[in-house]
């Protein structure tokens, strides 16, 4: 689903940057370590700060990302354009490359964008490599369901997930998570999880 004009702005503001910066990327290094030369996936790329991010405070090696609206592909292109990173317009329920291609698959915030959220968390476990990390900051449905979120922001209404719901999924996918952390009342959720070696 396409972000509004304030969540675009939102998104797209130096405080969501400076947060992914400085919190969110050492919180989710501090559970799933760091991204040495491997090959990353980040789904829903926005402007490409996140992929900077990667780049930057998690050593990764190469990066795919992708978003669902081509226009924020764009920024993101100019953004990059000196880095290791491909970009394309893409949908996360039908990720366009082969099964294990990546070590590591990122999630800034933005399954909970995503009608048919679950076949989405099965495309990511299907890209990822056995052993791989999949790094996720997410929104849950207690925070989608406040009137700032109802009133604001444009979500899919319905089929909206818990962390225990999202980790659930993950874990149906063979995506193993030990550990999250909740932050502001249980309205998000950062974790890591690793792909057991037996699921392909």
């Amino acid at each position: 689903m396409a972000l509004n004009w304030v969540e675009r702005g939102l998104i797209n503001s130096p405080v969501r940057a400076w947060i992914q910066r400085h919190y969110e990327a050492r919180v989710l290094e501090a559970l799933g370590g760091r991204l040495d030369g491997q090959r990353v996936l980040e789904i829903g790329c926005g402007r490409g700060v996140g992929a900077e991010i990667l780049l930057d405070k998690l050593g990764a090696g190469r990066i795919v990302a992708f978003d669902l609206d081509a226009s924020m592909v764009r920024p993101a292109r100019q953004r990059l354009l000196a880095r290791s990173v491909d970009l394309a317009a893409a949908d996360a329920t039908a990720i366009p490359f082969i099964d294990r291609a990546f070590d590591a698959v990122v999630d800034f915030g933005i399954l909970h964008h995503v009608q048919d959220w679950r076949p989405a968390v099965a495309e990511v476990s299907r890209v990822l490599r056995g052993g791989g990390r999949f790094y996720f900051e997410e929104v849950t449905k207690r925070a989608l369901d406040r009137w700032a979120y109802r009133t604001l922001f444009d979500h899919p209404t319905i089929d909206r997930f818990s962390t225990d719901e999202f980790v659930a999924e993950l874990g149906s996918n063979g995506i193993t998570v030990d550990r999250t952390i909740h932050r502001f009342f249980g309205d998000f959720v950062i974790g890591v999880g690793v792909k057991r070696c037996s699921i392909s």
